[in-house]
């Protein structure tokens, strides 16, 4: 079964992180750089958000302290509202190449009106279009994750992070276990790209295509991520 970001009434529904198919993005300023540390790294805390016209880009600074280890990347609000596999798999490509646009990602993850399938499609692109070997197809079936899908989760974050690789995540968002902003009365099937983390606050990094209510990059817990993907999987 095709997983969608949002269903046709949601898309319809909300003014942010959506746009009707075929419509296309306003051309976007030069992209804002944003500090990520500026509000702290508390789970929920909002790097910045208000800036959701789709195509609209932001960068992240780079930073590293004695717990923090953050990626400079170039965000994009996802352009269509099937996009958030293009967009997170673009996302997590600009940390070390300059990435193909959103439409191009779509063409090669075999994006749909209904989707991105499933993880194990973004793995080979985040391999052929960064040169690289680097990437795996971690799948998280059981929900709630074991210990030991939670230990691998959490050594795939430091490792990737540390090695300048960003994490594409499958996510299942249902309502009372959701990111911020997103629409509570719905289970949300998305994808979304891990840019950092916090190891004395057990925080992780979030640049979120969907910008749902004007929400782009966040700190959220680490547990909560780890519920968040299962029963799908991840790409590091």
């Amino acid at each position: 079964m095709r997983k969608t970001l949002v269903t046709a009434a949601i898309a319809a529904a909300l003014t942010v992180g959506c746009l009707a198919p075929g419509a296309s993005a306003a051309a976007a300023p030069q992209p804002l750089t944003v500090s990520v540390l500026s509000h702290g790294s508390a789970a929920g805390t909002t790097v910045i958000g208000g800036h959701q016209q789709p195509g609209t880009r932001l960068r992240t600074n780079a930073v590293t302290t004695d717990s923090v280890h953050t990626l400079a990347i170039d965000y994009q609000v996802q352009e269509t509202y099937y996009y958030c596999g293009p967009a997170a798999t673009r996302i997590a490509l600009s940390a070390r190449v300059s990435p193909p646009s959103q439409d191009e990602l779509a063409w090669e993850l075999g994006t749909t009106v209904n989707g991105t399938d499933a993880i194990s499609q973004v793995t080979p692109v985040l391999n052929s279009d960064g040169n690289t070997g680097w990437y795996e197809t971690k799948e998280m079936p059981n929900d709630p994750p074991t210990q030991a899908q939670r230990d691998l989760l959490w050594r795939d974050v430091v490792l990737d992070i540390d090695n300048n690789y960003p994490i594409v995540a499958n996510i299942v968002a249902p309502p009372g276990n959701q990111p911020p902003g997103y629409p509570s009365d719905q289970t949300i099937y998305h994808y979304f790209t891990v840019i950092g983390y916090d190891d004395s606050d057990s925080t992780v990094l979030i640049a979120d295509p969907a910008s749902f209510s004007g929400y782009q990059i966040y700190w959220l817990s680490f547990d909560q991520l780890a519920t968040l993907i299962p029963p799908k999987g991840y790409s590091a």
